[in-house]
């Protein structure tokens, strides 16, 4: 624990993002409100300066851009460590205090890292399904966040995107003029995720929160579709 705090004091205040961090953002914004027609829902449901984890289902490399765009300020994000080779990712990853994760096992320190961010205000993003969509679905979840959920004792917030996958396919190379939608959900909070968290009971919390996802994710899906047939 007092590796946490130690930790937590070092990093800036979450709820003051740097002036670079600022002006990407904005970039961004206009480029995709401007190409994909963005448009989000439910950002009421996220606090400007308490901490917790923001769990989202996974279409696309814009995905992480794009929960960047949606808020004022940085979700802290659990990247492949491999991502870090590419030196612009590199760069705007260290804007939003982007760590970097590898896939095949989650290790103490990085467990640490994101805790302390958490419980010092920042907002950590994962994407438990660990890889992009094939088919737009939602997919299978794996249990690494419930490590988080158990230490950090703050709130689940959960994320569905819809249309990523057509602007930005998994077969194809592109960045394609497609409508996108996100909606936030109401967020689940440690008092509703602690009896789920216990230890053998793994299943139930991992089934519960990727229920939460699916509905927004669904969500997501009708309004992208009624947007596309205007």
């Amino acid at each position: 624990m007092e590796k946490d705090e130690t930790a937590s004091r070092r990093l800036p205040d979450p709820a003051s993002p740097s002036f670079a961090w600022r002006l990407a953002q904005r970039l961004l914004q206009i480029m995709f409100v401007g190409w994909t027609q963005l448009r989000i829902r439910g950002r009421e449901h996220i606090p400007r300066t308490r901490g917790g984890l923001v769990i989202s289902n996974h279409q696309s490399f814009l995905d992480p851009v794009m929960l960047q765009v949606a808020l004022p300020r940085p979700v802290s994000f659990l990247a492949r460590d491999t991502l870090f080779r590419f030196w612009v990712l590199k760069y705007l990853f260290r804007l939003s205090f982007v760590f970097p994760l590898k896939r095949e096992a989650t290790s103490t320190a990085t467990i640490r890292g994101a805790v302390a961010r958490m419980k010092h205000g920042f907002l950590v993003g994962m994407f438990p399904e660990g890889t992009r969509t094939r088919d737009g679905l939602v997919g299978e979840f794996k249990p690494g966040f419930i490590a988080l959920v158990r230490r950090a004792k703050l709130p689940v917030y959960p994320v569905g995107i819809a249309g990523s996958n057509r602007a930005m396919p998994r077969i194809k190379f592109g960045f394609y003029r497609k409508q996108i939608t996100m909606v936030y959900g109401k967020p689940l909070s440690y008092d509703e995720l602690e009896p789920l968290c216990h230890k053998g009971n793994e299943k139930a919390c991992v089934q519960f929160v990727k229920n939460r996802i699916e509905e927004c994710h669904r969500q997501a899906e009708d309004w992208c579709q009624k947007l596309m047939s205007k």
